[in-house]
């Protein structure tokens, strides 16, 4: 009984060091490719093809199919692919996942050759858990990211080598050859790989338990072959959970990713087992070593997909056929939370919506400028509409931006969240700011308010040094452009010149009586938003060329940068005369 308990505490200490070291491997695969993942696969999948062989490459990269789809079904939720598009990658993930079993079949080298022990797990993943431990904890943040990946391997490697030494009793058990011998029978074996991959909800995890068990010698092809057809099924149970309560079409991708592996598998046992009535496959008796495992899975994979692959519509018009449109149209998930699960693509996704924010502010402060020309009901309803907008996504963003920040995230990520949680808030203050503006534009209308032709020549030359500054900082944030940035403070320094100069010319109309106090309120609550915005601009600019990067607080750099102690202040100071040349008032009358 004692020995029993051992090997069993045995066992799962090896699955659970296994799946450990899955997982850290899996994660900091992702970490390195960061944000790429979702450029990658959003806007390189325009057909079927190509979408099948970026979801190979990805899966390959993240060692895990799951993953992959269920990213898949966040972006078809989001509206960021269509369901179309998906079809590729999920098929192309299946193929991408069969590279685990791969690396897992070294564990089954036999011979005497330097070549065979140096690649033998016993040899490989110390060597590399050497190399791995010394980029850790010696090594630059993406050396210790490589570093990670490596030791991520030696903790698979090894959990695979103890569950192959725990499990080897079980070729001397009577019991166990008789239930290898159960699953055989194709209905067994494919419900009992169904099940087991959908409790651990990981094909590649499952594959390699059976390539462990193949240390026992009682594992058969016979046997091997149903239990590796039902972990293709239970596999699907992570995109399933994953789109519950997604949108119709999220639901569709995952029931395309189930529909493609049960039928793969359906075609497979009637050509297979069928065959099998007529002729004997003598070698379903023979043992089964781990590679084996791993010519089973990729030939089953590459064989369903050379099949349905070409059936694409087909299984999209399936999915239609039993998840039917409704009436209603469902619409997208701005940021949707099951991209958390991968945070590099969540970062990515939440630096898309911002962008879109911002070029939401700046929209509206383009249009609330012409309101105070020629107003109009229906403009300053989109003006109205856009900064309500803005509000939304700054709450959206801020509340998924929070959840980001306890994600272990590369240094260049957790840059780009910092940026974001820093800047929303100024482009939502921007749109607030055109609103601000839109009213005064509707009071000028109501009141019958018309500035003079020499105050209205001064208001266009700081609308357009406005104008100027907002579309350098959008255009700058969205295209990650730290060139622009570096041109927005100057012009923020320019624009506070001009409205002073504005407020001094009105306090001189004033005191000659060629403007009054009323008109003097509508000036001021411009100006007041005009400097404000281009202040909100100042913000933005310097997060992205300072405080993301650790190096100076935003006050610290401003200070530094106007009193000469900085490399750039030269620049500033050439680039500030440049900028206050460029908006000059006319000569006063």
């Amino acid at each position: 009984m004692t020995f029993y308990f051992l090997k069993i505490v045995s066992l799962l200490g090896g699955l659970a060091l296994f799946l450990f070291g899955m997982d850290v491997m899996g994660k900091a695969l992702e970490r390195q490719a960061g944000g790429k993942l979702q450029t990658v696969l959003a806007k390189m999948s325009s057909n079927v093809i190509k979408g099948f062989l970026l979801g190979i490459g990805v899966t390959a990269v993240i060692q895990s199919s799951s993953a992959t789809t269920v990213m898949v079904v966040g972006f078809v939720n989001s509206g960021i692919m269509t369901l179309k598009q998906a079809v590729g990658v999920i098929m192309g993930s299946n193929i991408g996942t069969t590279v685990t079993a791969w690396i897992l079949s070294l564990s089954g080298l036999e011979g005497d050759s330097f070549i065979i022990q140096l690649f033998k797990p016993t040899t490989l993943a110390p060597l590399i858990g050497t190399f791995g431990i010394a980029l850790f904890m010696f090594g630059s943040e993406k050396r210790k990211g490589i570093g990670t990946i490596m030791l991520g391997f030696l903790a698979l490697m090894t959990g695979m080598d103890i569950m192959g030494d725990s499990m080897a009793f079980l070729k001397e058990e009577p019991w166990f050859a008789q239930l290898m011998i159960s699953f055989s029978n194709p209905l067994i074996g494919i419900l009992f790989g169904a099940a087991l991959t959908a409790i651990i909800q990981s094909s590649s995890a499952s594959i390699g338990i059976l390539q462990g068990l193949c240390s026992t010698g009682v594992v058969t092809y016979g046997s091997a072959l149903p239990i590796i057809l039902g972990q293709n099924i239970g596999t699907c149970i992570t995109a399933i959970l994953g789109s519950m309560g997604a949108t119709r079409n999220a639901r569709r991708t995952a029931l395309v990713h189930l529909l493609f592996n049960v039928v793969g598998v359906l075609i497979f046992v009637v050509l297979f087992y069928g065959l099998g009535l007529f002729i004997d496959w003598k070698f379903l008796t023979n043992t089964a070593a781990p590679w084996d495992i791993a010519v089973i899975h990729t030939f089953f994979n590459v064989a369903a997909t050379a099949i349905l692959l070409p059936m694409n519509s087909l299984l999209v018009k399936l999915a239609y056929l039993f998840i039917p449109k409704q009436g209603v149209v469902q619409p997208t998930e701005l940021l949707d939370e099951r991209l958390l699960a991968t945070p590099a693509v969540a970062v990515q996704r939440a630096q898309e919506i911002a962008s879109r924010m911002a070029m939401k502010s700046q929209q509206a402060m383009e249009l609330a400028i012409g309101l105070t020309r020629d107003y109009n009901e229906s403009v300053m309803e989109q003006v109205r509409d856009l900064e309500n907008e803005t509000d939304y996504y700054e709450d959206a963003l801020g509340t998924y931006l929070v959840k980001l920040t306890g994600k272990r995230l590369a240094t260049e990520d957790s840059r780009v969240l910092n940026t974001l949680l820093y800047t929303i808030s100024d482009f939502e203050r921007i749109a607030d700011h055109a609103y601000s503006i839109a009213k005064a534009g509707r009071e000028m209308h109501e009141k019958g308010i018309s500035f003079s032709q020499q105050a209205q020549q001064e208001l266009a030359v700081l609308e357009k040094a406005v104008r100027d500054i907002i579309g350098y900082t959008v255009t700058a944030f969205t295209n990650n452009q730290l060139e622009k940035a570096a041109k927005v403070e100057p012009q923020e320094q320019v624009v506070d010149v001009l409205v002073k100069e504005v407020k001094s010319r009105h306090v001189r109309r004033l005191r000659d009586g060629l403007c009054n106090v009323e008109y003097g309120f509508v000036l001021e609550d411009l100006l007041t938003s005009y400097e404000r915005s281009a202040d909100h601009c100042s913000n933005i600019a310097i997060e992205m060329l300072q405080v993301a990067e650790g190096k100076l607080e935003a006050h610290e750099y401003l200070n530094a940068l106007k009193n000469g102690q900085l490399q750039e202040s030269a620049q500033f100071a050439e680039q500030f005369a440049s900028y206050k040349d460029r908006y000059s008032f006319p000569k006063e009358e």
